[in-house]
């Protein structure tokens, strides 16, 4: 099986509700699909979605990248010889993680197709569903509560706050919701917003609600004091901004800085980076969690196939398409009452672009 054509869609995506996190407000996203064809008719999709802060990369450089990069080196290749061929292109990309990932979920698909399963049975196939987080930016008090109320409606049973911006507001919100909906299960997303002091202010403010993850509280630039912060806290601390690479999960576990690891597939330069990543966060007792980007669906599913692959992935926040305008990869798996479940097409899903 060889490749023999190669091509690429990109689409300008709008949301339907802008939202805010510690260091920016988000209105729209840059997704883009390449198609890989090959001799035996058989295609694969991969997604990528740049984003300068957490995959350091602009949509322009992506665009260059397919163009004057992946293209020509795909020509000809056999998918199955998918380790090298990612291992010599992360070297050509440098460090245009979301390109990579594009690279690797394509082949990944066409490898499954080939062994007619889906992609999450291909790669080991541990569990057939999971729960997923959804996401309530930084939002006045009473906004907060009501996207809360129209998300448990919905059928959530988990939902992610972001913050960082006020500790003191920080935690009424996450007493609020609790009170509310004392049932939901609860993270909360920190995105470098806090200082050390801050972080402790925080856990003390909401120790009993039980929130169940602690993601990025500080700084990526001073990973002391996020180790610091596990050190001092009994919630679980995961990294999030401060994991792009194998280097980084070596790093973090070895120095016991944190609990967990948030494994983006965009951001760590796609699936076999990922359960290298996985091994590394397994091999030090720090449990998993796939998270995305803003990524259109062909980009979720990928993560919900690399979730449910493997034993050490506990959690899921994979909601990064639910407020996509016109999402191209539309019916490639279902969620249902706040939980995801795969498509029984082989690959990544019935796709056709």
């Amino acid at each position: 099986m060889r490749i023999n054509k190669i091509s690429y869609q990109r689409f300008e995506i709008k949301l339907s509700e802008p939202y805010t996190i510690a260091y920016e407000t988000i209105s729209k996203s840059v997704n883009f699909i390449l198609k890989i064809e090959t001799e035996s008719l058989l295609v694969g999709y991969g997604c990528a979605a740049p984003d300068p802060v957490v995959t350091n990369e602009t949509p322009e450089a992506v665009e260059t990248a397919i163009n004057d990069i992946i293209i020509p080196f795909l020509k000809g290749k056999n998918p199955f010889h998918y380790a090298k061929i990612l291992a010599d292109l992360k070297v050509l990309l440098k460090e245009k993680s979301s390109s990579l990932a594009m690279v690797d979920l394509a082949l990944h698909d066409l490898i499954a197709k080939k062994a007619d399963v889906p992609l999450y049975q291909y790669l080991g196939g541990y569990r057939n569903s999971i729960a997923t987080s959804i996401t309530i930016g930084i939002l006045p008090i009473q906004e907060t509560l009501k996207q809360a109320t129209e998300f448990v409606k919905q059928g959530f049973s988990i939902l992610k706050i972001k913050g960082g911006l006020d500790v003191s507001e920080d935690i009424e919100k996450m007493m609020r919701i609790h009170e509310a909906y004392p049932n939901i299960k609860l993270r909360f997303d920190g995105n470098q917003g806090y200082s050390f002091s801050e972080s402790i202010a925080f856990v003390k403010g909401t120790e009993k609600i039980g929130i169940e993850v602690f993601e990025q509280p500080t700084l990526v630039e001073n990973e002391e004091k996020l180790g610091k912060v596990t050190q001092n806290v009994h919630l679980p601390v995961m990294a999030d901004e401060s994991l792009k690479t194998l280097k980084d999960v070596f790093r973090l576990a070895q120095n016991e800085h944190i609990d967990m690891v948030n494994i983006k597939l965009q951001k760590v330069g796609g699936i076999l980076e990922g359960l290298h990543i996985n091994s590394v966060a397994k091999s030090a007792k720090l449990e998993a969690m796939v998270g995305c980007i803003d990524e259109c669906g062909l980009g979720i599913s990928a993560g919900l196939h690399f979730a449910l692959s493997r034993p050490n992935i506990h959690y899921a926040d994979l909601d990064g398409h639910l407020d996509m305008i016109n999402d191209p990869c539309k019916g490639l798996f279902t969620l249902k009452d706040g939980v995801l479940y795969p498509s029984s097409y082989p690959g990544l899903g019935n796709l056709n672009l």
